[in-house]
């Protein structure tokens, strides 16, 4: 057995040294990326930080956003999120995303992390995107355009928006095949229990399938 853990660290060292040096090799191929990943462009103001909520091309999100916390870094929606197309993408569908469901807040591979912050001012979109990959009722790449289109609703400046759509697509996949995987082994991802306990995780209450809803639902 200690031969068959080490022999599992080892290959999933592997695995993520890989991803990390795709993830470095891609990021290094786009120059004003290469900029960000280098600590180059930083912002100055919070005003800069916060700018997502403002803004004439901004439109209103529909519901506030409003979590809950497991003690591992996993979220779950206490109030129900929707994206809603402007009058000109007539080509995107709404995406209404109900209360209980559970999000780590960006579906987006791990090794761009230490470039951008996986709970940044993104998260909101980044739910919808979340969502769309578990219940993937459409197209990947419609996904990950809405992640796009609902970022540039929050006025994140072009260059995260342009860093994060260009990660998603390229490195996407893995994500979306992994949820696959885990919905056919019976996970879900919308409670309608909430543990009462902040100590709890994810993973543990996960266990009990009462927290969930029932079983037509993802």
């Amino acid at each position: 057995m200690p031969n068959e853990l080490t022999r599992r660290s080892v290959l999933s060292s592997a695995r993520n040294a890989v991803a990390a040096e795709a993830a470095l090799a891609f990021l290094a191929s786009i120059s004003p990326i290469q900029a960000l990943a280098r600590g180059k462009r930083k912002p100055s103001t919070m005003e800069e930080w916060m700018d997502a909520w403002t803004g004439a091309q901004a439109r209103d999100p529909e519901g506030a956003l409003y979590v809950y916390r497991f003690k591992d870094p996993m979220w779950a929606l206490l109030k129900p999120i929707a994206w809603v197309p402007g009058p000109d993408q007539t080509t995107m569908q709404r995406v209404d995303v109900p209360a209980g469901f559970v999000t780590d807040f960006a579906s987006i591979p791990r090794a761009f992390y230490s470039a951008l912050r996986p709970d940044g001012e993104y998260s909101y979109a980044a739910v919808f995107h979340d969502f769309l990959y578990w219940t993937q009722d459409r197209p990947r790449p419609a996904c990950d355009e809405v992640l796009r289109l609902a970022m540039l609703d929050f006025k994140i400046d072009r260059l995260t928006v342009g860093v994060i759509y260009e990660a998603v697509r390229k490195f996407g996949e893995s994500a979306w095949q992994e949820n696959t995987r885990l919905k056919a082994a019976g996970e879900k991802r919308i409670l309608t229990k909430f543990p009462s306990d902040p100590r709890i995780t994810w993973d543990d209450w996960k266990k009990d399938k009462s927290v969930f809803e029932p079983s037509t639902t993802p």
